[in-house]
Formats: structure tokens, C-alpha cells, sequence
């Protein structure tokens, strides 16, 4: 649906989707495997919404800056900016707002950095604290009667949220959806787990609200219409509310079925999704391949000083086997600097990593985020830092250049191209293996896709394959693979490996955040970033 306010004057509205820095889950170092066609992660679903959320008569416009900058002609064609995004993108909202400024545009931000510290963009002209509600019809009435920037910032929260039933399908056609490496889709907002980090109970709740299922294939549908072969649920937890997930899986095993398998689904879980088989098994048979699972730590106790008991449901190392068995590769979140770890814990994290063999893990340093209960127990604790020059606004227990230096140790262990291809094997071998025979789908053999895929795997032979510094690592596995069939299956694996690989390199050179929620001051190029072999010493990433 629209809003409900019917205006009586036109508005032109560009919503403007703020740049990210690279991090471990961007897959930035691989966009120009892609010959230029990949530019960003994914779409941003939330401004989507809110752009068709807007009345019908007011044009609507949508620049991505992960894809390009706003130029100054789109800024001064519109009447107002809206905005949106989180805590790492925070530079990247404040030049917005500055660019929009200078032209006396009139700037609305909302989103979750906001609703989180509204006290950090003192500069917008309109905030919206909380989710889409009332507070958005009330700025959209302001904005009919007004064209002026206000002379001081407003604030409107938000009372009464719209029910995701009443959400309108995001704007699609407003972006080009094969430029983003992975597609996205909402099905539920919400978890009832309070891990002492997180901050999704406080911003959008502990009881999950659902779409309906008629909503969740009508946008599947709309995403395969622009060119969609990879969907990622962006719910908090797809398993929020089991019941809910159990209800919506027959729907998207029929859809995919009746559709001839157009797409492969990933989403986020907590671990314990592997004690439900019935989920694991309607999931594998709809067309999930990978889970992201925050296992944080596969220290027990630290799991438990955080809050994240429902990890221990199972032996950490048999719920992945668990996911794997139903041909689920597992990607993992994993956080250092906790108050619980000591000088062993890097140790252990590497053990873990080749017990497991989780190809990809998010290895990141602990950030206090404001609404979590840790930024709650750090601030009596008088252990909150401001942000700006360090990897984290926490005052860890061991020393900092020690978190540091374990961070460092674990992502050179884990992404040397030898260990994560190890990995990549072991999945290929006995986690992509029994994933079921797809269908032959059109839509993914159009020849637009193949030729696509056929260009793809040329970039990854010449430039990985025959150029790269790591092509024997490579060809031990793609080799085998190829032989095999697994086609599809080598391309990913070399695409996030390769992606993985160099950032590790750029991390290990200190020119990338060990957090992925630190505001990256330093503005990143303004295109993805030339594909060239980099040769570091064996001891640059082993030690």
C-alpha cells in the first residue's frame, strides 16, 4: 500500500542509498571478476520500501552510491533527499547531506543508524527515529506543505508501525537489479533473542511481524522479472518464529518448483536452526544454499557471558554438520575482543575454523553499538571510547594491540589462499554434493546468463587461474571441481575466495576496519578496485 495522506502539491523526492566501506561480507574484490557489471552488494531494501510508500503523484527517483555518485543535476532537480543507513555508512550520510545542503535541499533521514543515535546527524534537516509508522505519513505532510528547508531540525517518531502486511512491494524498477551481486528480500522483522551485542530487539523488536506469504512471492516475482538468480532473506533471524518459517517453506518449494528453480535463496539463522530438520529439509528442498549462522565464538562460556545460549542447543561443530547434511554451506559471524577471551582464543578460533571448515567467516572486533545491552553495562563501566582513529569504541580487557594482533593472526590463518580452498574443497566434496539435481531453469540458462557465466569463469581462469600469485592453491581445487560438473558451484567458491583473500591482504596492510561497524572515515575509490595479483611473503600470511 501508499500512504494514506493524499497531498495537494507535486514533490520530486531522489532517494539517495549512501556508500559502504569494504568489509569482509561485500565482496568488493571481486566485483571486476564481473567486467564491470556487479557494482554493489545488494539492494537497499528499506529506502525501497519507502519509495513506494510515497503518493502516486510525487516523482520518485533512486541513485545507489555504491553504483555512482548523485550527480549535482539529480540533487538540485529534487525537492527533498531522503536517505537511509546504518552506523558504518555514517561518513557517507553526512557528505549527502552536506551535497544537498549546498544546493539548499531539504534532507530526511531515516534507517537504522538514526533510530539508533539521532544525536549523530544533527545536520539533516528531518529525522525519523523508529521504523516506517506514522512518523513517515506526518513527514510526507510536512514535506506537501513545505519546500523550504525548516529552520531548525525536525524530529518525528514513529508510534504506530505499519504492519509488514501493509508493505508495499520495494521499487524495483526504480534500480537495475543484475548490478548487485546478490538480491534481497524481507519475510520477517524481529528476533526474540537478546545476545548482549545485538541491537535488533531494541530497534524492531523481540516478536517477529510477518509478511504474508502472497507478499513474499509477489516480490520473488518481481525480482525474477529483473534479472534475479540469488535472493538473500534480510530477516534479523528467518527462524524468529519457527511456526511462521514452517508455513512459508511449502510456498516457496511450489514457487520454485512451478518456476522451474529460477533462483538459489541464502538468509541469517541462529545455530539452533539445526535442531529443526523439518525447516532443514523444506529449506534445502526450496532452494537454500548457504546460512549465515553468528556463531560469534565456539568458546562456551563467552557464548554464554553474551547471552547467546540457543548456540549451545548442540555441539557447535555437529550443528554444522548438521546444515551441511542438507547441503547448507554455513557462513559464519565471529567477533573478537570479548571480556572472556584470553591470549588462547585466537588459537582456539583457528582450531575451530579447520574443525568446521567454514569456508567464510566474518571476523571482526567487538563494537558497542548504542541499544544493546553490552553499549548499557560499557558505559556504567565507564569502557565506551568516542569514535574516531581505532578499530573499536571498546576498552577491552587485554591489552588493545592484543585483540589486534589476534584479529590479525586469525584472518591470515584463515584466508590464506591454501586454507580457504582447503575449505572450499571439503564442501564442494560433501556439503554442494548433496544439494538436489535443479531443474533445468530458462531463466537462469538465458543466454544473457550464460554468456555471462561463460565471461565470468574466463576472468577467474586468466586473472586467478594463469595470473594470479595462488594459482596452483587454485587449479587443485577448480580442476577436480570443473571434472566434475560443479561448475556453478567452482565459480562461487572462487569469487568469494579471491574477495576474501585480498581483503585479508589490505586488512593485514592496515588499510581496512578490523570492525566492520567502525565509520570508516577515509573515503573509499569511486570505483571498484583494479583486479591485480598481490604477492605478500609467505610470513606476511602465516604468522
Amino acid at each position: 500500500m501508499r500512504t494514506p495522506y493524499a497531498p495537494g502539491n507535486r514533490r520530486r523526492i531522489l532517494c539517495v542509498s549512501p556508500r559502504y566501506a569494504p568489509s569482509f561480507g561485500t565482496f568488493h574484490y571481486s566485483y571486476p571478476l564481473f567486467g564491470g557489471r556487479i557494482r554493489a552488494f545488494m539492494p537497499p531494501q528499506g529506502l525501497l520500501v519507502i519509495a513506494s510508500y510515497l503518493p502516486e503523484s510525487w516523482e520518485v527517483r533512486f541513485v545507489d552510491e555504491n553504483d555512482r555518485e548523485a550527480t549535482a543535476e539529480e540533487l538540485a532537480w529534487a525537492d527533498a533527499i531522503f536517505l537511509s543507513g546504518m552506523h558504518v555508512q555514517r561518513p557517507f550520510i553526512e557528505d549527502v547531506i552536506a551535497r544537498g545542503h549546498r544546493l539548499g535541499k531539504p534532507v530526511v533521514l531515516g534507517g537504522p543508524s538514526v533510530s539508533g543515535c539521532p544525536e549523530h546527524y544533527p545536520g539533516a534537516d528531518i529525522i525519523q527515529v523508529g521504523e516506517m509508522g506514522d512518523s513517515t505519513d506526518a513527514i510526507i505532510e510536512w514535506l506537501d506543505a513545505n519546500s523550504e528547508r525548516p529552520a531548525a531540525q525536525l524530529r518525528f517518531d514513529t508510534g504506530t508501525r505499519l504492519p509488514l502486511t501493509d508493505f508495499p512491494l520495494p521499487a524495483y524498477h526504480l534500480i537495475a537489479l543484475r548490478q548487485y551481486f546478490i538480491s534481497s528480500i524481507q519475510f520477517s522483522s524481529g528476533c526474540p533473542y537478546s545476545c548482549e551485542f545485538c541491537d535488533i530487539p531494541a530497534l524492531y523488536g523481540r516478536n517477529p511481524r510477518l509478511k504474508t506469504a502472497a507478499q513474499v512471492l509477489a516480490e520473488l516475482d518481481a525480482l525474477v522479472a529483473g534479472g534475479a538468480v540469488a535472493i538473500y532473506f534480510v530477516d534479523d533471524n528467518f527462524i524468529a518464529n519457527q511456526k511462521a518459517a514452517l508455513e512459508l517453506l511449502p510456498h516457496l518449494v511450489e514457487w520454485q518448483r512451478r518456476h522451474r528453480f529460477p533462483v538459489r535463496f541464502a538468509c541469517e539463522a541462529t545455530l539452533n536452526i539445526a535442531k529443526n530438520e523439518r525447516v532443514l529439509a523444506l529449506m534445502r528442498d526450496a532452494g537454500f544454499n548457504v546460512v549465515f549462522c553468528g556463531i560469534e565464538t565456539p568458546e562456551p562460556d563467552a557464548l554464554r557471558s553474551m547471552s547467546k545460549d540457543q548456540n549451545l542447543r548442540m555441539p557447535i561443530l555437529d550443528a554444522v554438520a548438521k546444515l551441511n547434511d542438507y547441503g547448507l554451506e554455513v557462513v559464519s559471524g565471529i567477533i573478537l575482543g570479548l571480556d572472556t577471551d584470553t591470549e588462547a582464543t585466537a588459537g582456539h578460533l583457528i582450531d575451530f575454523i579447520e574443525a568446521s571448515q567454514i569456508p567464510m567467516l566474518t571476523i571482526n572486533i567487538l563494537y558497542a553499538l548504542p541499544k544493546t545491552p553490552l553499549w548499557d553495562r560499557l558505559t556504567k563501566e565507564g569502557r565506551i571510547l568516542p569514535d574516531g582513529g581505532r578499530e573499536s569504541n571498546v576498552v577491552f580487557r587485554l591489552p588493545e594491540e592484543t585483540v589486534l594482533d589476534m584479529w590479525r593472526r586469525c584472518i591470515a590463518a584463515a584466508y590464506a589462499p591454501e586454507a580457504i580452498y582447503r575449505r572450499f574443497a571439503h564442501n564442494l566434496a560433501h556439503t554442494f554434493a548433496k544439494r538436489p539435481a535443479y531443474p533445468r531453469s530458462r531463466h537462469r540458462a538465458s543466454w544473457r546468463n550464460v554468456m555471462s557465466g561463460l565471461a565470468l569463469l574466463g576472468r577467474i581462469v586468466w586473472r586467478i587461474g594463469l595470473r594470479g600469485d595462488y594459482r596452483g592453491t587454485f587449479w587443485r581445487v577448480a580442476g577436480p571441481a570443473l571434472r566434475a560438473g560443479q561448475v556453478e558451484e567452482m565459480i562461487q567458491a572462487a569469487v568469494v575466495s579471491h574477495h576474501l583473500i585480498e581483503f585479508t591482504r589490505q586488512c593485514l596492510r592496515g588499510a581496512q576496519e578490523a570492525s566492520f561497524y567502525a565509520p570508516s572515515l577515509p573515503r573509499p575509490p569511486a570505483t571498484p578496485p583494479a583486479l591485480h595479483p598481490i604477492r605478500l611473503r609467505r610470513e606476511e600470511v602465516s604468522s
